[in-house]
């Protein structure tokens, strides 16, 4: 009789991730917020190093973004300074541009600006990195793109055969992470670990808890004796569902609706906010309500959706208005002409409503939905509104500042994809 196999169990899993990677990389080290999973994930390899006597340095990338709650300040110090006989510390205090979506007049904000210095809310931490140390910054850069520039600056400097950037995100949080890890091409992760991504010659991400739950994070935390960020603590007490405690930028638009907890939690933090980023005050008061297109926004009175979006858009100064009406003018061509995927569900609703659709029978994307040719409607009052090309939308996307039009579904625009793969290809020759 075939002897039963033993089903792993999440932990399990991640130590047998961590022994690839610690087998295979002469330099590794940690992408580290300050947050829930990127705390456990740090613990866990500071056990995994002690456990195993291993006489290396673990290197810890922390993006200091300036605004922060006390206690996820108190917790990074609190974890580097306990472990500092094996980490190797990049603490950055960069101005690199971050998205807000607080202001209808700017679209990012800058940490550390030297010229905004009389109004920091916390002085720089100590033995922290700056611009000057890092060749590569530009003052255009995205937080995001210094990210990608940073593995391969370190893994020049550290004269590396393999770098590997342990990152803590895990499936659960989102569909696109569930897509990075399960649909990631062979040649774009480490030999056969769909758990990895290539960013360029001998330098990857990993991701060695992808597979784990909220409640899997807490277990360890608690099994274990891990240090961790007492803010989720407050976060419970306060009544912050478990799957919405994030440690992230407080100028988001998944923040929007949490901001003001920064006002009971962290008053001292949150008066120096209000001075420091403009319309803090008025997300942390109207985030989550009618008035910042959170819930079920109302039509005022006598107006269509197309006709609120145009007095919508009077509102705003000259060159945001531009940016959505050039947006609004992609996604009516793109619908126009090209068409959105939609499944026949949705389909048969249109159709029983009456709407002017055409259907066809192919398209490019990998999907089992068909493309669907269409005008603009006003509004649809079906479940998969979402889905639709709506002015109603367009006017949820102004009312949350939503410059990016994410809620609209807009991916990365032509210019960011360009810039991406510039950085890219920039990498892969000088790691070529």
């Amino acid at each position: 009789m075939k002897k039963q196999e033993v089903q792993k169990n999440v932990y399990e899993l991640a130590q047998e991730r961590l022994k690839v990677i610690f087998n295979e990389f002469d330099n590794i080290y940690v992408s580290f917020s300050g947050g829930k999973d990127s705390g456990m994930l740090l613990n866990m390899c500071i056990d995994y190093i002690r456990r195993n006597n291993l006489k290396i340095k673990l290197g810890v990338f922390h993006m200091d973004y300036e605004i922060q709650y006390k206690m996820t300040i108190d917790y990074v110090d609190r974890i580097l300074e306990a472990n500092k006989d094996i980490l190797e510390v990049y603490r950055v205090c960069v101005p690199f541009r971050v998205t807000t979506c607080t202001s209808m007049y700017q679209s990012f904000w800058r940490p550390w600006e030297d010229s905004k210095k009389d109004i920091w809310v916390r002085k720089k931490p100590k033995n922290c990195m700056n611009m000057e140390d890092f060749p590569f910054y530009n003052a255009n850069m995205w937080d995001y793109e210094f990210q990608l520039h940073f593995a391969n600056w370190l893994h020049q400097k550290k004269d590396a055969v393999r770098t590997c950037c342990l990152v803590g995100i895990r499936t659960q949080e989102s569909f696109n992470r569930w897509r990075s890890i399960h649909q990631a091409k062979k040649a774009y992760i480490y030999h056969t670990y769909r758990w990895t991504t290539r960013l360029g010659r001998d330098v990857y991400n990993a991701y060695p808890i992808y597979d784990w739950k909220t409640t899997d994070v807490w277990v360890a935390n608690g099994k274990f004796q891990w240090d961790y960020n007492i803010l989720y603590d407050l976060y419970y007490k306060a009544g912050v569902n478990l799957e919405r405690q994030r440690v992230a930028s407080p100028f988001i638009s998944e923040a929007q609706e949490s901001l003001s907890i920064y006002r009971v939690i962290d008053p001292d933090m949150w008066g120096k906010m209000i001075g420091r980023v403009n319309g803090v005050n008025f997300t942390g008061t109207y985030g989550g309500t009618h008035a910042m297109g959170w819930q079920s926004i109302k039509l005022p009175e006598g107006y269509t959706w197309e006709k609120f979006m145009n007095f919508l858009l009077a509102t705003l100064p000259e060159r945001t208005k531009q940016n959505y009406l050039k947006k609004l003018a992609v996604s009516i061509d793109f619908w126009r002409h090209k068409g959105g995927c939609l499944a026949d569900h949705t389909i048969k609703k249109l159709k029983d409503a009456g709407i002017g659709i055409t259907v066809m029978d192919s398209t490019n994307y990998r999907t089992n939905k068909r493309p669907v040719r269409m005008e603009y409607l006003d509004d649809m009052n079906i479940p998969e509104f979402k889905e639709l090309p709506t002015y109603k939308r367009v006017c949820i996307c102004i009312l949350k500042n939503d410059h990016a039009c994410k809620y609209m579904g807009f991916a990365m625009t032509k210019d960011e994809i360009r810039r991406k793969n510039k950085i890219m290809e920039q990498l892969k020759n000088i790691i070529t």
